[in-house]
């Protein structure tokens, strides 16, 4: 094993930045920090080893027990909040401000994570100003968003920016060889197709039916053939992604519930505490915004994989010979290419923006997805 920034592949200048702060060296260190970069990037890796390493007496050696403990989220001074809401509200940050307060029990510092910083409200981000603006000695804030805009401006301004890069296909297939021992025709595969996001292209490398589901996404181009089969294919993809989402929150849903049940002392013959209704029902509220986070994020995938191959279907109309992401493809891609134009083309990759904007403002997703569909239909006729 490496040191805590062993995996944090393509980030040398950030990584660099943060050595000099845990360094000590002047004007390095500062109590609040906003790490952002695309999405796969690393920022909430990034972010824990940072912290691993601020615990660390050798600065990051990622053996002992300060880093060992930080990173896999059992360091006493360590808080991790990484939300399953679609929001984190004004409750949940000023119990972090609390927490931050705290004098660290073991640790050299007391360090707050927040791997979502952009989903805090506006009054969830008034109180964590309070916090940014009063810290206490050893207190750490570790923000992560895809942007700094994403970021309230008076958190941001008070926060410095640690900037991830998307890394490169090679380094991507490298660690997957290295860390996971995926062969290597399989890792250079997985890595081209999830265009540079990390655990996506792990995910790719391990799981067969993660491959599967991606070439179903990506035939659906050539499947859209009049409107009836757009309507079809777009709530087949909801279905799909709500069936996803059920299965990977089955599980816990229960559990949760069980144990709720079992503090509220329900399931026996006493009488049922006053609260005990509306305690279960914030309880369900919560587990199906869950539910629909987990939802909304298996149909941007979906998204994401269209983007791809329409910049591939732009790629071959405008500039033959540049690789294609999905070169696998090309016997498909091409067709497609030959029989559109580059203007359909853009107008294909607009309306898949527009419908990712559209899910972000709660537009109902059997909508968006019937209204993109169509959409890109269009684009691949003459």
């Amino acid at each position: 094993m490496g040191d805590v920034y062993s995996e944090l592949i393509g980030q040398e200048r950030a990584v660099e930045t943060l050595r000099r702060a845990v360094d000590g060296r002047r004007h390095a260190m500062t109590h609040a920090w906003l790490f952002v970069g695309p999405p796969g990037s690393g920022r909430s890796n990034a972010a824990k080893a940072f912290a691993a390493a601020l615990q660390c007496p050798r600065g990051g050696c990622g053996e002992c027990n300060e880093c060992r403990t930080t990173l896999s989220g059992a360091h006493p001074d360590v808080t991790l909040l990484r939300t399953e809401q679609l929001s984190i509200g004004v409750d949940e940050v000023r119990a972090l401000v609390g927490r931050a307060n705290v004098s660290p029990v073991k640790g050299r510092y007391q360090i707050v994570v927040v791997e979502d910083a952009d989903r805090i409200t506006e009054r969830g981000a008034d109180a964590l100003l309070k916090g940014l603006e009063e810290p206490a000695p050893r207190t750490v804030w570790l923000l992560c968003a895809p942007s700094p805009d994403d970021v309230i401006i008076t958190v941001r301004s008070r926060s410095r920016v640690i900037r991830l890069v998307t890394p490169s296909d090679q380094a991507v297939a490298a660690l997957l060889e290295q860390r996971d021992g995926v062969a290597p025709a399989l890792a250079a595969h997985s890595a081209r197709a999830a265009q540079g996001h990390v655990g996506r292209a792990r995910m790719l490398a391990r799981n067969e039916e993660a491959r599967i589901r991606r070439r179903e996404i990506l035939s659906l181009p050539g499947r859209l053939t009049s409107v009836t089969a757009c309507l079809d294919a777009a709530h087949n993809l909801v279905e799909s992604s709500a069936q996803e989402a059920a299965q990977a929150t089955a599980e816990l849903d229960a559990k949760e519930m069980a144990t709720l049940q079992e503090m509220l002392g329900l399931g026996g013959r006493g009488a049922k505490p006053r609260n005990a209704q509306a305690a279960i029902r914030d309880l369900e509220d919560q587990q199906k915004a869950r539910a629909k986070r987990l939802q909304r994020d298996a149909l941007d995938r979906v998204l994401t994989e269209l983007t791809g191959y329409f910049r591939d279907v732009l790629a071959a109309q405008t500039a033959p010979g540049v690789a294609l992401v999905n070169s696998d493809l090309a016997d498909e891609i091409e067709p497609i290419a030959r029989r559109s134009t580059p203007e359909q083309t853009v107008h294909a990759l607009d309306a898949i923006l527009q419908a990712r904007t559209a899910l972000e403002g709660n537009v109902a997703p059997l909508l968006a997805f019937e209204a993109l569909l169509i959409s890109l239909s269009l684009a691949g006729r003459t």
